[in-house]
């Protein structure tokens, strides 16, 4: 999210310093990479996230190097009924749902052992390497004339009167007519050193990682107990569901127990092996929604959060961009207005 409004800004013709505290962050590079606007969204947000892939699309066309895997999502982890509601529903709402049998599973998807008699196809989701996207994003943002300070942190931040004016860091002080804060995990902690509370949780989520191996996934797969898609590099990357799921008190063996189940989901999978995994928290906002704005009535303050940040970036990046240099709100986020995550 954070690389995404740095373009967005940059391209908007904005003067743009990044601070980088970490290398993507722990979201980011915890994060399954699924581009979608699936299940279990209330119409109002599966309109954000909608729009969202429709602007991934766009960044996939014009930065070179994106490299967004188009691949179609296959879903099966709901009873045969609420996969034939969430067909017609998400359908009805311009989502490019298809319940399909059998034969047609096995012709997209050769390799599972066990394929389902019915599943969900939605042709248009995809999949990216999010680490590496975020650096491209960045990259593009430095050809348009952004700068990146990196492993710095904001250790507060500076206001006079209802004006934020500084964001003190342990390099120093920087000064800036809008700060905008993506920090993720580290928004709730800089918002508090000026005196805003935020509702925010942070679940882990615990995703397994193969050794490369030969192609037996051609995209995304939503499994009872298991998210898988496979890598370019052949990795079959998976979770109990696309947050990874919870990592419990061991999360060894929570992990060799998620490697097992994915190793059943496909054919020969016996014979591939993990490499490793990962545990990440992901910052959820505290109703699960995301939010833009300026905490009460702020100037100078920017605050952009979201659950899904993945999928959510493009939108999210171009609406701040939208607003901070051209005054113009997107309707879309109206459902969702950041002081309802403020606290005292």
């Amino acid at each position: 999210m954070g690389a995404a409004i740095a373009y967005y800004l940059a391209r908007g013709g904005a003067d743009v310093t990044v601070l980088d505290t970490e290398e993507g962050g722990n979201a980011t590079t915890g994060s399954w990479g699924w581009l979608n606007a699936n299940w279990g969204n209330p119409e109002p947000y599966f309109y954000l996230r909608h729009k969202s892939m429709g602007l991934w699309r766009e960044l996939d066309r014009d930065i070179p190097g994106l490299n967004v895997d188009w691949c179609g999502g296959l879903m099966y982890d709901l009873p045969p009924d609420k996969l034939e509601v969430f067909a017609r529903e998400y359908g009805r709402w311009g989502y490019g749902t298809r319940l399909i049998g059998r034969d047609e599973i096995v012709r997209l998807e050769p390799g599972l052992r066990s394929p389902p008699e019915v599943a969900v196809h939605v042709a248009e989701e995809g999949m990216v390497e999010s680490l590496a996207a975020a650096h491209v994003l960045m990259k593009a943002a430095c050809a348009l004339g952004a700068k990146v300070i990196s492993n710095v942190h904001v250790q507060w931040l500076e206001q006079t009167g209802d004006h934020v004016t500084s964001a003190i860091t342990d390099a120093g002080a920087l000064k800036a007519d809008e700060i905008v804060l993506a920090a993720g995990a580290g928004m709730p902690a800089i918002l508090q050193t000026i005196g805003i509370g935020l509702k925010f949780s942070f679940p882990k989520g615990l995703l397994v990682h193969s050794v490369p191996a030969h192609r037996v996934l051609n995209g995304l797969v939503m499994a009872p107990g298991v998210h898988a898609r496979q890598t370019a590099e052949g990795r079959l990357t998976a979770g109990v569901d696309f947050a990874g799921g919870n990592p419990g008190d061991d999360p060894q063996s929570t992990a060799r127990e998620l490697f097992h189940r994915l190793q059943m989901l496909v054919t020969g999978g016996e014979a591939v092996t993990m490499d490793f995994f990962t545990v990440s928290a992901k910052p959820v906002p505290g109703d699960g929604f995301p939010a833009i704005g300026r905490p009460l009535g702020r100037k100078g303050l920017y605050v952009a959060m979201s659950h899904g940040g993945v999928t959510m970036a493009p939108i999210i990046g171009k609406a701040c961009a939208d607003d901070l240099l051209l005054g113009q709100n997107d309707p879309l986020f109206d459902p969702f207005p950041l002081n309802r995550l403020l606290m005292g």
